[in-house]
């Protein structure tokens, strides 16, 4: 099966911090992909910016070591790298400076009907200044789009600044604030199985829903990332962007159709509901950890503040109970966890379904476990549900609990694309349904910030766990209190049958 290919319009792409990890890891190979499907039209520029002294062959010579891996020896690929690294070009620039500015301005004004795309893959701090300079130097037209990278501000007021900043600039509908997870293609099938099926969406609500797991874990440390690191930690970086977003698509009331402010408004909705945390309650709701040293991998790693090298509160591992406080999800615990150095790389939503209420079968017929659908992100998107079934062969009823397993990469037949390709294409075409409007992203920063102020005032440490490990216990015994389990599917090749709540 093939997928259908949509030219887009012709633009400018221009990618501040382009010679950052983020443009070499995940940004110029999504351009790549997105070119070698023939999506880019011809004539097409991508345009780095950054301090660093280069000139485009310079530039172009770094992005060739980039997709070497990508290329992988084969000959056409190789030839169409080389015909994508002629459409970069480079301008050293320093945000809070004039010099730069007019070489792009050279660039760019020349075509001025083009979509003008800026990537600020940079500090969130940089976001105002190189904001001003555009529009300093009538780089900003109508047809003008920014992108802005998490974290967008620290906490709630610093994020106000960040987005008045950007907003003095650009037109609120030519903001793009990506959260990368959107873009997965499991998430926007979450989207198709609840509204795009008669058989879930009915089910969707508190009377047939016990719960719900949102997990995203990572088996890497911080890597080279530990200064950034500790000054976000867990809570910042994973959960009030990317676990809440998720939380969102799986709350939301169904939208009155699918364009950008529709979705949006539900999602909004999610948020300004989640009950806050309170003092007395954020014991028993709300696990802070950092990774210590372990085995992950199959490998011995140092912990946290080894790879740091000084003493450090910031969480690396974070597990917390959230309540939606209306109809829908009134008594269905929402269960988030994140963190690093855990046992694998895995990203999943858990909805747990409530068991049958009453048995038909006889007690030798075997345990009969509640349904539920996981719906995996990484690292092999797809969906499983987990059925009870009669198990095949004579002797009498005996129950099993089996998963239909749909991997996307099997049933199409075809490259799963990076969510980067999908979200710059989106922002070419002027499409925001999959990012971040600025009050969704206030309301996640309303209800973080009161549970980070609450570790503040509290200075209790984050509970140590080794690395290779689920995190700290405190966070089982966050969900069994509740009667429930983790779901460590994923770290066990899809081959768990445990349930996740008890029969």
């Amino acid at each position: 099966m093939s997928t259908r290919i949509i030219l887009v319009e012709l633009f400018d792409l221009v990618v501040f911090g382009a010679t950052g990890d983020l443009s070499r890891r995940k940004l110029l190979p999504a351009l790549f992909h997105r070119d070698l499907a023939g999506q880019i039209p011809e004539g097409a520029r991508i345009i780095g910016a950054a301090r660093t002294s280069l000139t485009t062959d310079g530039f172009r010579e770094s992005a060739r070591e980039v997709l070497a891996k990508e290329v992988q020896g084969d000959p056409e690929r190789s030839a169409a790298a080389e015909r994508f690294l002629q459409r970069l070009h480079y301008v050293a620039i320093d945000a809070k400076e004039a010099a730069g500015f007019e070489e792009l301005s050279a660039l760019l004004k020349p075509q001025p009907d083009r979509v003008r795309v800026f990537y600020l893959a940079t500090a969130p701090e940089l976001f105002g200044p190189l904001s001003e300079r555009l529009r300093e130097h009538d780089l900003v037209s109508e047809r003008s789009r920014v992108v802005l990278e998490k974290p967008i501000g620290k906490d709630l007021k610093s994020s106000r600044a960040v987005n008045n900043a950007v907003g003095s600039v650009f037109r609120e509908q030519s903001v793009y604030r990506i959260d990368h997870y959107l873009g997965k293609e499991t998430v926007q099938n979450l989207m198709a199985l609840r509204f795009a099926n008669a058989l879930f969406e009915p089910l969707w609500k508190a009377a047939h829903i016990d719960h719900v797991q949102i997990t995203a874990g990572e088996s890497l440390g911080v890597e080279g990332r530990a200064g950034y690191y500790d000054t976000a930690g867990a809570m910042r970086d994973m959960v009030q962007n990317h676990l809440l977003q998720l939380l969102c698509l799986v709350a939301m009331e169904p939208p009155s159709s699918l364009t950008a402010n529709a979705v949006r408004d539900e999602k909004l909705k999610v948020l300004q509901a989640l009950k806050p945390i309170s003092r007395a309650s954020v014991s028993t709701t709300v696990v802070r950890g950092q990774y210590r040293a372990g085995v992950a991998n199959g490998a011995a790693v140092p912990g946290y503040l080894e790879e740091l090298g000084a003493p450090s509160r910031t969480e690396t591992f974070v597990a917390l109970k959230a309540d939606i406080a209306n109809w829908r999800w009134a008594g269905v615990p929402f269960y988030l966890r994140t963190g690093k150095r855990l046992p694998a790389r895995v990203s999943e939503i858990v909805v747990a379904f409530r068991p049958i209420p009453h048995s038909v079968f006889e007690d030798r017929a075997g345990t009969i476990h509640a349904n539920h659908l996981v719906i995996r992100l990484q690292p092999d998107e797809g969906v499983k549900l987990w059925l009870m079934i009669k198990d095949p062969g004579p002797g009498g009823m005996r129950l099993k609990q089996v998963p239909l397993d749909m991997s996307f990469q099997e049933a199409f037949g075809v490259r799963n694309p990076d969510a980067y390709e999908r979200l710059i294409m989106d922002v070419v075409r002027g499409d925001q349904t999959l990012f971040m409007r600025r009050d969704e992203v206030e309301a996640a920063w309303a209800w973080i910030d009161p549970i980070m102020e609450l570790a503040r005032e509290t200075e209790e440490p984050p509970k140590p766990y080794a690395s290779g490990t689920w995190g700290p216990s405190a966070a089982v015994a966050l969900i069994e209190r509740d009667g429930r389990t983790w779901h460590e599917d994923m770290a066990s090749n899809h081959a768990s049958s445990e349930p996740l709540h008890p029969s």
